[in-house]
């Protein structure tokens, strides 16, 4: 039998000790009966009595795929009892996803389902003002409701009311500093605020609350270079750059559409650190994504492509910045002129 990387984390909030003190019985109980304990969680472990949830940090072990699905199946039957929260579930082979499960409160309390009301506008343009309704009315239902809070911030962000968002982000991880989607739109208001230095605590705090297998842990890497090249700190947004374009992500993944832009920059960083043939690489590994691109864009990364030719010592790079210089950047006709 095949063991499995297995990750679980996340927490299922009860919010009455009534629903909490039957949620644990009938985990015991099934967990016994239906499954002869083979679910990998513990309920000593797992079930919190001061703050009436279940609340798993990070689990990260070895599994078999019955017991990842036997803890999944458990942990959904939780959920209908839970007013808020949410547990992620995964288990891969060789760094690929086998099984992922995204487990969340689903049922007809009235706070679960404004709530989810909510978050189903919060994606659908023009419907914000609704959105924000339905979570604010979740709110009031369970003023501890994190998860709400935290979308009805991104709402605000689309609305640009970047005070109240904040407002909002900040009460989230009050409630649950385990939350890494608020770190990171805290992240970016900060970014807009010129305040860089935050922005980074705020992006690393996203990166450690979250796991390389879901896309806001990539996106905050990237973000985060963005942030450190403000700085002058090419070694840091180095570091960060190598790891986003080297992983492989599928069509449908977010960060799918930044691989061109993310090696460009990653060129770049290499051309300020001297490391020309490093640089070039990635620069061609982006020419080689082959998907529309702005011809601004595309003559710049031309030019930045000589230049990395050019210090490297290769053959070219003249080629590259009379095309550079032929799409209208400057910088590659200034350069013409001085090689001339």
């Amino acid at each position: 039998m095949n063991l499995l990387k297995t990750i679980i984390q996340g927490k299922l909030e009860f919010g009455n000790q009534k629903s909490y003190d039957k949620v644990y019985k009938m985990f015991v109980y099934r967990m016994e009966n239906y499954y002869k304990s083979d679910v990998i969680l513990d309920p000593e472990e797992v079930f919190d009595d001061e703050a009436l949830t279940l609340t798993v940090p990070r689990y990260v072990g070895t599994n078999l795929e019955k017991s990842w699905k036997n803890c999944v199946a458990l942990i959904e039957y939780c959920a209908q009892f839970a007013i808020s929260g949410e547990m992620g579930a995964w288990q891969t082979d060789s760094g690929k996803i086998i099984n992922s499960a995204m487990v969340e409160p689903e049922s007809d309390k009235a706070v679960v389902i404004q709530f989810r009301k909510g978050k189903k506008l919060a994606d659908e343009k023009g419907k914000e003002e609704e959105a924000i309704e339905a979570l604010t009315k979740a709110i009031e239902k369970y003023d501890k409701h994190a998860q709400a809070y935290e979308r009805r911030a991104n709402v605000n962000v689309v609305l640009k009311k970047y005070h109240d968002a904040m407002r909002d982000y900040n009460k989230c991880l009050k409630l649950d500093d385990s939350v890494p989607d608020a770190y990171y739109g805290r992240a970016r208001i900060h970014m807009q605020n010129g305040d860089i230095d935050d922005a980074i605590k705020d992006l690393e705090l996203t990166i450690k609350k979250s796991i390389a297998l879901q896309p806001i842990y990539w996106a905050a890497r990237r973000v985060k270079a963005d942030c450190l090249i403000t700085q002058e700190n090419f070694k840091d947004a180095a570091f960060d750059l190598k790891l986003f374009t080297n992983r492989k992500f599928d069509k449908d993944n977010p960060n799918f559409k930044w691989r061109k832009e993310a090696l460009s920059t990653y060129g770049k960083v290499l051309l300020d650190l001297e490391e020309y043939e490093e640089a070039l690489k990635a620069f061609d590994k982006a020419f080689e994504i082959d998907e529309k691109t702005d011809e601004k864009d595309n003559g710049k990364r031309l030019y930045f492509r000589g230049v990395a030719k050019q210090k490297a010592g290769k053959s070219g790079f003249i080629k590259d910045i009379k095309k550079a210089a032929d799409l209208g950047v400057s910088e590659a006709a200034d350069l013409l002129a001085e090689i001339a």
